[in-house]
């Protein structure tokens, strides 16, 4: 299933105000401040300091109360150079920074599907899906049922939810984790809301996986404040 672009737009303008607290920025860096960051995402964490940026300006989530704190720093340098003075502000000197090229699909790629959708408690899934709620997608063996890639959704609202893959080293090369995310977009986009996808802005191979999905790379970026 496809949405219009019209469409998608305007799911990504709903899932960030409300991911983040505030969609469009209204300056170029707009700091908010957001009750979600005092709240555990999707996965039971604290996530203190998260942004989105676009190419024509970027909104940083913070706590309600930190604002003014991180407000501060980044009076005094750029965002690129105050991730641990952020990350200080918002009461988190112990993590890190980061940050993510953000993408998301309104046409997923035509790409065969790769996998079944599981239980997450299914004695099949691998450790690193079990925190994700509901059902999850797997490519079997169809040897010996052992785990060769898999998908999980992080569901952060009604109108975004992130696909995130992973594959088993001995079954990589095989255009799994392109077949498996485009499979898990269709189920989103079915949902209603909007496939998004993150990767690492020096991780070629998952650059690769989200181009033949069908999430193409907009000059868009995602940073905050680590989770551990």
């Amino acid at each position: 299933m496809s949405t219009t672009a019209q469409g998608a737009e305007l799911l990504l303008h709903h899932h960030l105000a409300h991911w983040l607290g505030r969609w469009p920025p209204a300056e170029r860096l707009h700091v908010v401040g957001s009750t979600r960051r005092s709240q555990p995402g999707w996965d039971g964490e604290l996530h203190p300091a998260f942004g989105v940026a676009a190419p024509t300006g970027a909104v940083l989530s913070v706590p309600t109360d930190r604002v003014a704190d991180v407000r501060a720093v980044l009076a005094r340098g750029e965002l690129a150079t105050s991730g641990a003075a952020i990350a200080e502000a918002v009461g988190h000197p112990e993590r890190g920074w980061y940050q993510a090229i953000f993408r998301w699909s309104d046409e997923p790629a035509r790409l065969p599907d790769a996998g079944a959708w599981l239980s997450a408690d299914h004695p099949a899934v691998p450790l690193w899906l079990r925190p994700f709620e509901g059902e999850v997608l797997l490519a079997l063996d169809p040897e010996d049922g052992g785990y060769l890639a898999g998908v999980g959704i992080k569901r952060h609202d009604a109108y975004g939810h992130e696909v995130a893959v992973g594959t088993a080293e001995h079954a990589r090369g095989r255009g799994l984790a392109r077949r498996l995310v485009a499979q898990a977009a269709r189920r989103v986009l079915d949902e209603g809301a909007l496939p998004t996808y993150l990767h690492g802005v020096e991780n070629v191979a998952s650059a690769r996986v989200a181009d033949a999905a069908g999430f193409p790379d907009r000059g868009w970026t995602t940073f905050g404040v680590t989770d551990t």
